[in-house]
């Protein structure tokens, strides 16, 4: 069977990004995020980036090494997460960051995908997501330069909701456990968290994948991901699948059975 959207690596997945483009990521902390399109993007060169991410990644690994180079202008994200650098260069007034309720990022990113403009939601109303105020970006003495601005709040069985507006991207990238060459993707456990909304969201979305199989290889019912939200699927290596490290390692001493 023929490659399908199966390209060349992740540096020719990633050749066409251009500086100031829009790129959702997939991941949580340094759980299913795309190691190696991220490092080809570091490669490739493209700066000016805006990221919609869960988080940026940490010091040295994921998303962190783009805000290190100073590739990153603007992050849509639910927290700071375990980045010093990220906090440093959001204090320092050198980034501009959109800090969203992860819930309502996970369905913005969705929403795009599905072709829906907006959507009301409950979270955040009556609080300065909804009101406006929130510090987008600082300037290098530390006031605030840029505030979000107030939201649409209606009315829904009984019930205020606040409007959020949808994400679509120029580019998404995401990891899989298993893609087809026609794009269909299957995610391990954990790992899917955002890769699916992030991968709907992108216009162009490259998915790297830890096993490639042929069409047919997935059962239908078993797709998280249809491949109709893909356009480039990189196979990885084995050693490079086997590349899962963590934020955290928190271990105690076994103890000795008794």
């Amino acid at each position: 069977m023929g490659p399908g959207k199966v390209v060349g690596g992740a540096a020719e997945a990633v050749a066409g990004v251009r500086s100031g483009a829009s790129v959702a990521v997939g991941g949580f902390g340094l759980a299913g995020i795309p190691w190696f399109l991220i490092e080809a993007l570091l490669e490739q060169g493209a700066d000016d980036l805006t990221i919609v991410s869960n988080n940026c990644g940490v010091d040295g690994a994921g998303l962190g090494l783009l805000l290190e180079h100073r590739r990153i202008s603007r992050v849509i994200a639910s927290y700071v997460g375990e980045n010093k650098e990220f906090a440093r260069q959001y204090l320092a007034g050198e980034l501009t960051v959109e800090l969203t309720p992860q819930g309502t990022l996970a369905e913005r990113l969705r929403a795009g995908g599905s072709g829906v403009g907006a959507f009301f939601t409950p979270t955040g109303v009556g609080t300065m997501v909804a009101e406006g105020g929130l510090p987008w970006r600082y300037h290098s003495d530390g006031t605030v330069a840029l505030v979000s601005p107030p939201k649409e709040v209606r009315t829904f069985h009984g019930r205020e909701m606040v409007l959020e507006e949808s994400i679509v991207t120029d580019v998404a990238l995401v990891r899989a456990a298993v893609a087809d060459r026609a794009g269909n993707c299957v995610f391990h456990a954990a790992a899917r968290n955002f890769n699916p909304a992030a991968a709907m969201a992108g216009r162009f979305t490259v998915v790297e994948a830890e096993r490639v199989v042929e069409v047919g290889g997935i059962d239908p019912d078993h797709v998280h991901l249809p491949g109709v939200f893909v356009q480039a699927v990189v196979a990885l290596t084995p050693e490079q699948a086997a590349r899962k490290d963590i934020e955290k390692r928190t271990t105690r001493t076994r103890r000795e059975a008794t």
